[in-house]
């Protein structure tokens, strides 16, 4: 199956304009290692997306997405993320949070094998709500640990989209086989965290 032929210029343009927004709201990090650094400071909030490594994979998975199936789902990854944060901010939960944020990754990369497979064009408004879902969970679990401080969300905003752009970006360019490998990659790693937090789970119940 060749590479999907409906981003448009314009589409790729509005990829772009909505990834440089993105990272605003889309800093989701799960794992505890992340967490524990939640302060304030630009070079803590640099580092804050990047240090968990499931939301680091989210991050990925979004760029891939958008650069396989369209470039619209930046903006429904974007709902999703203001979304979750004021869920999260509001003191909302959600029960194993963490493990449905593990699986978010995988599910990011199904997502995209899917449409692999998708007769004509992939169903844009139901994958968007995939995307949206997955990035609102990280978003809720940031929005419990965000330190509130300009400085930190401000690098925050700059890693996120870093990693968001850069992935858009090179998977346009790499093509169909790569994002395809990386889809598998994603759904393998979403796995692995989803059972590490299944083991924690037991062990916090078994002490």
């Amino acid at each position: 199956m060749p590479t999907p032929s409906f981003l448009s210029p314009s589409g790729r343009q509005l990829g772009l304009a909505a990834c440089a927004g993105l990272g605003l709201s889309l800093i989701g990090a799960v794992p505890a290692s992340a967490h524990s650094i939640a302060g304030a400071g630009l070079a803590t909030g640099f580092s804050h997306p990047l240090l968990g490594l499931d939301h680091l994979l989210l991050l990925v998975g979004v760029g891939a997405s958008a650069s396989f199936i369209s470039s619209t789902l930046l903006l429904y990854a974007l709902a999703g993320a203001a979304l979750g944060s004021l869920f999260g901010l509001s003191g909302g939960q959600l029960p194993l949070a963490e493990l449905v944020a593990a699986l978010a990754v995988s599910l990011l990369g199904l997502l995209i094998l899917r449409s692999r497979r998708q007769a004509g064009a992939p169903p844009a408004t139901l994958y968007g709500l995939v995307v949206m879902g997955s990035v609102a969970v990280h978003a809720m679990l940031h929005g419990h640990e965000a330190s509130g401080a300009n400085s930190w969300w401000l690098g925050a905003f700059l890693a996120s989209t870093l990693v968001v752009g850069v992935s858009y970006g090179v998977l346009r360019k790499l093509g169909t086989v790569w994002t395809l490998r990386l889809a598998g990659l994603l759904s393998l790693a979403g796995g692995v965290l989803a059972l590490a937090q299944i083991e924690a789970l037991r062990a916090v119940g078994a002490g």
